[in-house]
């Protein structure tokens, strides 16, 4: 399947006969006790650890092994993929099989809130040193590293202002300096950007966003190659991570149709871009897709596909007229998260969530400040376009 296009395996992963029988679909596989012929079997079981053999229900059964099967298809260099409860659970995940006490985590400084939040939170309290790094400078990235210094995680593009890091020279310093990288890749996923065939060691995902694609699970992945897999796979054992597989069928469910929803949503994100970049009230366009955008030249160098996130902000603005942009949108459902069907807008004014880099981006005047982050979804563009139009006019009137 390595010589065939994504929008193929995509419809083929992990679709193994010996999971599905003859049906299309993996059944869902409800079980905590899993039987044995003997207790030869039984003894058996206990000395083998691998998808696709039967142990306990801790360990998944064939509709979670089909989606950890699929995923890792998808992740050119990948040994295999952990599913996790949820993305956050992921990053969770990773860092406590990489971390011990008195390691020092450096976190891009643009990474997601819970990201940040669980290095100044959970690891701090386990003895971890974590450290912020700005992403666009490599210089003092590399300067920031020690003798202590086990992990890097790494975000592209930024949360909420989507700023693009030049990944590979990343994560080849990292190496350098003997630490792990990790990169959270939910924005592209593994079509537009592979980052194990880049350089990072682990690459993580929130399937809550693209992978499930409906706004109706949640999860999280973690692919990585053999070494690196085996100690992730033992160590979400040891916390007892497990996904329902539930929610595994509707992953795979809105796998099949990934490639589609991405398309679309691409597209639509970079036709509504570019209507904004052209309006006077907005004083940047935070979308790397968008030729001239800031992160575009990395963007079109390394990636292969983007999404329908984006963030913009407003010239001049207050926080109140900004908030009545998104209380007037009538299309756009205001609530966290992205990836879904429909399309969603929360306020942005990242300056809380910054150590070292400056908001707002690019030098920008110190009132262009408050902006919005849009996930565009499956509507037609032009009906969007009208109800962002339509909310400018309130932001105007504020």
């Amino acid at each position: 399947m390595d010589d065939v296009a994504a929008a193929t395996r995509i419809v083929n992963a992990g679709r193994r006969a010996a999971w599905t029988g003859a049906v299309v679909n993996p059944p869902v596989w409800r079980a905590s006790t899993h039987l044995y012929q003997d207790t030869a079997a039984l003894f058996e079981g206990r000395r083998t650890n691998e998808e696709g053999r039967f142990f306990y229900g801790r360990r998944g059964a064939p509709t979670q092994w089909a989606l950890a099967d699929a995923l890792t298809s998808l992740e050119p260099g990948a040994a295999g993929t952990v599913l996790y409860p949820s993305g956050v659970a992921a990053i969770a995940g990773v860092m406590l099989t990489l971390l011990r006490p008195g390691d020092v985590l450096l976190v891009a400084d643009n990474a997601y809130d819970p990201t940040r939040s669980m290095g100044t939170g959970l690891l701090s309290d386990l003895g971890v040193e974590t450290r912020f790094y700005d992403p666009l400078d490599p210089k003092a990235y590399a300067a920031l590293f020690c003798e202590r210094t086990r992990a890097v995680l790494l975000e592209a593009p930024g949360s909420l202002s989507m700023e693009v890091c030049d990944v590979p020279l990343l994560a080849s310093i990292a190496r350098e300096k003997g630490a792990t990288s990790v990169l959270d890749n939910t924005w592209a996923g593994p079509l537009g950007f592979q980052g194990l065939e880049r350089g990072v060691d682990v690459v993580v995902m929130a399937l809550t966003k693209h992978v499930g694609g409906h706004s109706d699970l949640m999860m999280g992945s973690a692919s990585a190659g053999p070494q690196l897999y085996a100690q992730l796979r033992e160590r979400a054992q040891q916390l007892g991570n497990i996904v329902s597989p539930d929610d595994a069928a509707l992953a795979l469910r809105g796998l099949r149709t990934l490639h589609l929803r991405l398309k679309q949503e691409t597209e639509s994100a970079l036709t509504i871009a570019g209507h904004l970049a052209e309006r006077p009230e907005i004083a940047q366009v935070l979308c790397p897709m968008l030729p001239g955008a800031p992160g575009h030249e990395l963007w079109q160098r390394d990636f292969t596909g983007g999404c329908g996130l984006f963030s913009f902000v407003f010239r001049g603005s207050s926080a109140a007229a900004r908030n009545r942009f998104v209380d007037a949108l009538r299309l756009f459902g205001i609530g966290y998260s992205w990836g879904g069907f429909e399309s969603l807008v929360v306020p942005v004014e990242p300056s809380g969530y910054r150590s070292v880099m400056s908001w707002p981006p690019g030098g920008a005047d110190g009132d262009d400040r408050y902006g919005v982050r849009l996930s565009i979804g499956l509507e037609d563009p032009a009906d969007l376009i009208a109800d962002l139009e339509q909310a400018l006019d309130a932001w105007r009137e504020a």
